[in-house]
């Protein structure tokens, strides 16, 4: 069992360090992301637009509907 256990902890101790090998050569190797790179968001021309705003008036009915 304890022969298991150790081959055990040294696997895991072996994907940790090729997945730091792994994550140190993108982090030189890879692109880097530029200011000003535009996000592209696509939406259905005929979508509903859930972005309305109440006027002041309607505002305050809204919060209280008694008018008082």
């Amino acid at each position: 069992m304890k022969r298991l256990a150790a081959f055990a902890f040294y696997a895991v101790g072996a994907i940790a360090i090729v997945y730091l090998a792994l994550y140190a050569y993108s982090a030189i190797t890879g692109g880097q992301l530029q200011p000003g790179d535009p996000i592209h968001i696509f939406r259905k021309p005929d979508a509903p637009n859930y972005s309305w705003a109440l006027p002041a008036s309607s505002a305050k009915s809204r919060s209280n509907p008694a008018g008082i």
